[in-house]
């Protein structure tokens, strides 16, 4: 990386000096009030997805001058707490109660309060709880910023040694396998129209050897993929191969802990007649023809009505055999 050769000012000051080899630093702001004496509203607090030692020392500071931390648990957030010697007031903050909290947590915004939040680990809001009152609070013209951190899709990844961009997180795919495929349809339909980046998800691991199979039966058996587990811990491990290769390993060896799913981008390739009856095969097992034959349909960019009649046909196979 280059630093810029602007300068805000044309007075240096002793953090701003170039070093004695004529590069000048990486940054500049690490001292910036803005940042560092952030004071009244809303700071989104990065936390590490595994390693404690991951946590930035502004990130400590900027919890420990809240005058309340909301917490995905407490718990867990403890835990982090004292590892760092910060004492400071908690409560929850999560998917069954955040709706109810909001008015209140603005209320008490606007009155001064600093309110920091976390998520159990990682970015907040990211496939965690966080983002009505983020809302709610630009909504209301309080001040919101955020510490950065650790980020489990991302670091996954850069891990993963599939185009790094452009990229599309899209959170826990559904956790039944109807619904999970209807779903990875969609984002199929969205390839044939043009959608080309790598696709990431977390997933728990008593289903990840399902939900592979399922991407290898709505976007291919070959597709290039990764599978990213108990990143930045003793334990860590990405495997690497196709959709149905890592489905198939999975299934003998069930994993265990934090999961991160990636899926390379889609090959630039003509929809073939072969690919639009195994996409319809596979979503005859779970839908019924009309539904197979509208997703089907969109997944490959095939009228309706064409793509419908070989669905009744390959259905008809179906019962028959």
């Amino acid at each position: 990386m280059h630093a810029s050769s602007s300068r805000s000012s044309s007075t240096n000051t002793p953090s701003e000096a170039p070093s004695s080899n004529g590069i000048e630093p990486l940054h500049t702001e690490g001292h910036a009030p803005s940042h560092a004496r952030f004071s009244g509203g809303l700071v989104l607090v990065a936390t590490p997805i595994g390693n404690l030692g991951d946590f930035s020392p502004r990130g400590a500071e900027a919890l420990a001058r809240a005058d309340l931390v909301l917490c995905e648990d407490t718990r867990m957030t403890a835990r982090l707490l004292a590892d760092r010697g910060i004492s400071v007031r908690t409560e929850a903050l999560h998917e069954h109660n955040e709706r109810q909290r909001v008015p209140n947590l603005i209320r008490r915004l606007s009155e001064g309060a600093q309110i920091a939040l976390v998520s159990d680990a990682g970015m907040p809001l990211l496939s965690d709880p966080g983002f009505r009152l983020t809302r709610a609070a630009i909504d209301a013209n309080i001040p919101v910023t955020v510490v950065p951190g650790p980020n489990a899709a991302l670091t996954a990844l850069v891990l993963s040694g599939l185009p790094p961009h452009p990229y599309m997180f899209v959170g826990f795919p559904p956790p039944r396998s109807a619904a999970r495929k209807e779903t990875f349809a969609r984002l199929h339909a969205a390839e044939r129209a043009g959608l080309s980046a790598t696709l990431i998800w977390h997933e728990a691991p008593h289903r990840l050897a399902e939900t592979l199979a399922d991407m290898a039966s709505v976007f291919g058996p070959d597709r290039p993929c990764a599978v990213a587990r108990e990143l930045t811990k003793r334990f860590e491990e990405v495997k690497r191969g196709t959709a149905e290769e890592l489905a198939t390993f999975y299934a003998q060896t069930p994993p265990r802990g934090e999961i991160t799913v990636l899926l390379g981008p889609a090959p630039e390739v003509e929809t073939s007649a072969d690919d639009l009856d195994t996409t319809l095969r596979a979503l005859l097992g779970t839908h019924s023809v009309k539904d197979a034959a509208a997703l089907a349909a969109a997944a490959a960019g095939l009228p309706k009505r064409t793509v419908y009649a070989r669905a009744l046909e390959l259905a008809a196979e179906a019962k028959e055999a």
